[in-house]
């Protein structure tokens, strides 16, 4: 744990000149001129302190692995899941750990220091769920990692994957995770929610399951899932991630829909980068955006936070880790560009994932943990438009983490002339 001031800082709640005194690895006072003291300091110069990064949904034991054992040449979602398939069978502990590594530098560097993954668990070997327990370990000091066990082929579908999720659980794995709607049948989808809830409220774990990741509005796994929330009170322990299908609904329905969500505190994460490339492909014109309907949760009081989903994959053969790159496209797609609707975008890849992870000790108020990532840009609205480097991430008050701030040094009929995209 460390001792650290940073001074002249700006803060995402508009608070502007501020020092944070840090001590062993807290913030211990927030406030303006603070008086000086022994211990290291860093000058944020009127740029952004933001709580860390942190991503959601992701898939880390596919991180990466962008041409093994082929390129998807479609792009498409059912490529990828063969190309996945094919790929499963080669995979090594090394080789699974080695690329979760390299990534979590990748996210180290970008501010990224929480993430939520989740991982497959219908290989009978649990490789991938070993390798990333493996890499948990390793990275502790730097992210928190959270692993869900997912039953990618389907927890009905697949013969062995409920003891397989047990098995995993039991290894140590996190959160309870399924895919209902790539069951066989909607009505083995939704017995697949209530055998996950179930077993989720007896072991005391939060639940978060790929969700109606489709374009057919009769997809309604959420309903179910909000349903057996409330039931088994697991109230605001309980995901849906991407929800497409809900930007298929017509709107009576979603009216019904969105109460029971608020009323069982069930979260949603959106995929900005995934689900406007994935979605929508039967479509001709008009052509639909695929994002769930961020906008219209978020007025219903219910917690929406954008996750990356996927990087250099079998599914998505770009990324880089970056969360304001996916804010960003979730701003878009949204249309959320109203300055409250962009600070809640900023919100999205920071502290909404992180209650909805249940991360304690995240925030900016004395007592929190003294995690931090200090931006070159004066606000979460200009960060989201600059998606500039990170001077400094910091995670218990030490720096693990640091990048010259961003300008370009221009030379133009002999004079030298540097250019900032800050104003």
């Amino acid at each position: 744990m460390h001792d650290l001031m940073i001074r002249n800082a700006h803060l995402p709640d508009g608070r502007s000149g501020v020092d944070i005194l840090v001590r062993q690895g807290r913030i211990e006072v927030i406030a303006e001129r603070l008086p000086k003291i022994s211990i290291p300091e860093i000058d944020a110069n009127g740029d952004l302190l933001s709580t860390p990064f942190v991503d959601a949904h992701f898939h880390m034991d596919a991180v990466l692995s962008y041409g093994l054992p082929r390129v998807n040449q479609s792009g498409t979602l059912l490529e990828g899941i063969a190309l996945w398939g094919e790929l499963k069978p080669m995979l090594t502990q090394e080789a699974l750990v080695a690329r979760a590594i390299d990534y979590c530098d990748w996210a180290i560097a970008k501010g990224l220091l929480a993430i939520r993954t989740h991982v497959d668990i219908c290989d009978d070997r649990l490789l991938a769920a070993e390798a990333l327990l493996d890499v948990k370990r390793q990275v502790a000091p730097y992210i928190d990692l959270q692993l869900v066990a997912f039953p990618q082929d389907g927890l009905l579908r697949s013969p062995t994957a409920f003891d397989n999720l047990k098995r995993a659980i039991a290894m140590g794995v996190d959160v309870v995770g399924g895919i209902p709607h790539f069951e066989r049948t909607m009505a083995e989808g939704a017995e697949s929610v209530r055998l996950l809830c179930e077993f989720a409220a007896e072991k005391g774990l939060r639940v978060d399951m790929h969700c109606d990741e489709s374009d057919d509005p009769l997809s309604r796994h959420i309903e179910t899932l909000a349903f057996h929330t409330q039931r088994l009170g697991l109230h605001h322990r309980v995901t849906g991630s991407h929800l497409t299908s809900m930007h298929s609904m017509d709107n009576y329905y979603v009216s019904k829909l969105l109460p029971l969500m608020r009323e069982a505190g069930v979260a949603a994460i959106a995929n900005p980068l995934i689900n406007i490339t994935l979605q929508g492909r039967h479509d001709t014109y008009p052509k639909r955006r695929g994002m769930t309907r961020v906008p219209e949760m978020l007025a219903a009081g219910i917690d929406v936070a954008f996750g990356h989903d996927c990087v250099m994959d079998p599914w998505y053969s770009l990324g880089s880790g970056d969360m304001l790159e996916v804010a960003s496209m979730g701003l878009h797609v949204a249309q959320m560009t109203g300055q409250q609707a962009m600070r809640q975008c900023f919100d999205a890849v920071t502290k909404t994932p992180a209650k909805i992870m249940g991360l304690e000790g995240y925030g900016l108020q004395p007592g929190c943990f003294a995690d931090f990532v200090i931006l070159d840009a004066a606000s979460s609205i200009e960060a989201l438009r600059l998606r500039p480097v990170r001077r400094y991430v910091i995670k218990r008050g030490q720096i693990i983490s640091e990048t010259p701030k961003q300008e370009a040094s221009l030379h133009l009929s002999g004079r030298e002339t540097r250019v900032s995209f800050r104003r």
